[in-house]
């Protein structure tokens, strides 16, 4: 991959780490069988949770939504504008036709928004609300009252803030630290990798969204994508899923790109990942029968491609101890008559059982007792992220 800092040199203030913060980090990113998980206060500092904002998230690559989500139509009417908050970065999106376009919410007159935070408009024209700058769907001012015989003001001048932004397999990405004219310091393809192989054969944008739960979990981000990455805990907190998946099958993927993953296999004679093993749905044409993928492309998009359907955790930071996680269920459109409750319910049962292991140790992360672990032998995608994340503290590529 090309050596590009995700973060244009931002590096985090290891004080905000501890009085140990530096060793803390540096025995993060040891090589896997020596390192240890990164210092409490990743996990529970507001301080680094507020830099992250906007490093991690703001800085970087992040998902905010399907395209369909987005610019669909509301009561009838459609979608032309929507305000969404990418890290600490307000957001406006516009979609104009075929056009998807992301820019600061933040009018260039007062910094006003332009929307307020999940705002709705299917207007042509933006209009601020304080002092009526009127701007297009392209972002360029078309009225600005009062300034017509200003002197020396040129519209052309004040034109809304572009932002970065990239389709792929249907969710929508916003790069929000950064104007369009500066470019994203990481390129999306280099952000994707491998990934865009391996998701590919899933033809994920032609799939039709079957279910959506959203949770509120009581811990960290990264706790609970430290939790997708590994099956260590599976034995213990997860039966259902170990009857139709062994915990200790599969391969971790060791590919470019800013993600982490690795697959496991159905037990002989299971179709898919439901309660009993078996699927109404019939199969994705061209994927693996007999395996489920599971890939975290940093920072917050978890896609678990099944041979049947598609599953995907979007994640919002919302304080270092709480994540909002939207979980979707996606399937081919020939089966969009088939319940979806067989994969629904099997894997909300799976999602609140890891919600709870998590918040368990969001809580003991809190104890003035607690020292960064080991990793076990089988956890080398979670020293893959942890490993990510401390480049990302160090302004370095996250891979």
């Amino acid at each position: 991959m090309t050596a590009q800092h995700t973060q244009a040199g931002a590096v985090l203030d290891p004080g905000l780490l501890g009085e140990d913060g530096v060793l803390a980090l540096d025995r993060s990113l040891r090589p896997f069988g020596e390192s240890t998980m990164l210092p409490a206060a990743a996990y529970t500092s507001a301080a680094v949770h507020a830099w992250e904002q906007r490093h991690l998230f703001a800085g970087t690559w992040t998902c905010v939504g399907r395209l369909h989500d987005l610019a669909g139509a509301q009561a009838g009417s459609p979608v032309r504008q929507r305000a969404v908050v990418v890290g600490d970065v307000p957001v406006l999106l516009t979609f104009d036709g075929g056009s998807t376009r992301a820019f600061a919410n933040t009018c260039r007159h007062r910094g006003h928004e332009l929307l307020p935070e999940e705002g709705t408009s299917g207007h042509r024209s933006v209009v601020c609300p304080y002092h009526g700058w009127n701007y297009r769907l392209d972002g360029s001012l078309r009225v600005a009252p009062e300034f017509r015989d200003a002197a020396g003001f040129r519209l052309e001048e004040h034109a809304l803030v572009e932002l970065p932004a990239e389709l792929w397999h249907g969710w929508l990405f916003v790069h929000a630290a950064h104007g369009i004219e500066e470019g994203a310091p990481m390129s999306f393809a280099n952000h994707v990798g491998a990934l865009d192989e391996l998701l590919a054969p899933y033809s994920p944008a032609d799939l039709v969204l079957g279910a959506r739960h959203s949770y509120t979990v009581a811990a960290n981000w990264k706790v609970l994508t430290e939790n997708y990455h590994e099956c260590y805990h599976c034995p213990l907190i997860h039966p259902e899923l170990c009857r139709v998946s062994p915990p200790a099958s599969g391969d971790n993927h060791d590919l470019p790109g800013a993600w982490v993953g690795g697959s496991m296999d159905l037990r002989d004679g299971m179709t898919t990942m439901s309660v009993d093993g078996r699927s109404p749905a019939g199969p994705i044409a061209g994927v693996d029968p007999a395996k489920v993928e599971y890939l975290g492309l940093f920072p917050n998009l978890l896609v678990s491609p099944h041979p049947d359907y598609v599953m995907t955790h979007r994640l919002v930071a919302q304080a270092a101890d709480r994540t909002w996680v939207e979980c979707s269920w996606y399937f081919a459109p020939a089966d969009t008559a088939v319940d979806p409750s067989y994969a629904v319910d099997f894997w909300d049962l799976t999602n609140r059982q890891d919600w709870a292991a998590c918040e368990s140790v969001q809580r003991g992360l809190a104890s003035p007792h607690f020292r960064p672990g080991p990793l076990a032998p089988n956890e080398d995608a979670v020293h893959q992220f942890v490993t990510m994340v401390g480049r990302g503290y160090r302004g370095e590529p996250l891979a």
